[in-house]
């Protein structure tokens, strides 16, 4: 998952991206609530863990405008130097999901930003079979079906199709993409990626008579649109 941190002090704030790395996560820190809000503009988190307390913006006001960016089920989790009852209830009527007292210890780090993450991404935990109306992906061996039917795809495009249908909806940016797909893969050429998305909408028939659409989204990324009833 990628998680975004805001702290201002930053030996803190890469403390908190170096756990989370190395649970497995994709991490990227912000000291400022401009900056973040302003990455958020033009990117996508799957999880933002703030510290209450930052010099340029308060905790209730940076929630109340991440909320307005991002998707409603986006875990937000606030960090706090003080255990005063009225601050926690402060950060909990703002939206936020949970609440970490510093300094923070790392396990229970790792333990609460993974409960939040199964709660809003079940479909995510470990399941060996996910399916989308005609389409399974069969994540332990990376194969993909529709109707029943075996889809070749490479290990790349498996993984972006996957990427867009646990998206449904929602616009990808290109960077978002990237890592996701890529990974560590840094210098990667604007149109591989086009090409793979080409080759994932023509493969799998994202087509509006099967019920799907694949669109770019102009200088952003792409979205996968689910159309019709549900």
């Amino acid at each position: 998952m990628r998680i975004a941190v805001l702290d201002n002090d930053r030996s803190q704030a890469d403390l908190i991206c170096q756990v989370l790395t190395s649970a497995g996560h994709v991490c990227q820190s912000f000291d400022s609530g401009k900056d973040l809000l302003g990455q958020l503009r033009k990117d996508s988190f799957d999880m933002l863990v703030l510290d209450w307390q930052v010099a340029d913006m308060s905790g209730t006001e940076v929630l109340r405008r991440a909320k307005e960016k991002l998707p409603g089920t986006t875990p937000m989790m606030f960090l706090t130097s003080s255990s005063a009852e009225d601050d926690i209830v402060a950060g909990i009527t703002a939206g936020a999901d949970d609440y970490m007292v510093k300094p923070l210890r790392r396990g229970e780090l790792v333990a609460r930003v993974q409960a939040l993450l199964r709660r809003a991404y079940p479909a995510q935990n470990g399941a060996e079979q996910l399916q989308f109306g005609p389409y399974i992906f069969e994540t332990r061996p990376g194969r993909l079906l529709m109707d029943g039917n075996v889809i070749e795809v490479t290990h790349k495009e498996f993984y972006l199709a996957l990427l867009f249908f646990r998206n449904i909806g929602r616009p990808l940016s290109r960077a978002y993409i990237h890592e996701a797909v890529w990974i560590r893969e840094t210098a990667l050429p604007s149109r591989t990626m086009d090409t793979h998305v080409s080759r994932v909408r023509n493969k799998l028939q994202l087509r509006p008579e099967n019920g799907f659409r694949l669109v770019p989204v102009y200088s952003y990324g792409y979205r996968l649109e689910k159309l019709g009833a549900s």
